[in-house]
């Protein structure tokens, strides 16, 4: 059995120059933060619950910023705090994907 029920993956990368994108560039570790924040508050965080992370680079920063949620290898997308919290609502609360963000 997994330690976490679902675990959240935020590429967090931080390029230097312009030659590609990078997803913290778009406000990922903020996003991050409250990502954390909210999960915390809404008793979703800890052992045998949910556990948000940074990543380092996940490689797909064109498409981003970009976030990963195990064990569904879900990956989605997002623009701001309402994107997150329905990621939060729907796939870490209901379990239902997100499909309008899916990348």
């Amino acid at each position: 059995m997994s330690y976490y029920e679902r675990h959240v993956f935020f590429c967090c990368n931080q390029r230097d120059g312009e030659e590609r994108p990078c997803c913290n560039a778009k406000g990922a570790t903020e996003m991050r933060d409250y990502a954390k924040q909210r999960v915390k508050s809404l008793g979703l965080a800890g052992e045998g619950k949910v556990r948000i992370n940074q990543a380092g680079c996940l490689d797909r920063c064109e498409e981003g910023p970009c976030v990963v949620v195990y064990p569904e290898a879900v990956w989605y997308t997002y623009v701001d705090r309402a994107d997150i919290d329905e990621i939060i609502e729907r796939h870490l609360r209901q379990g239902r994907v997100v499909e309008r963000l899916r990348l």
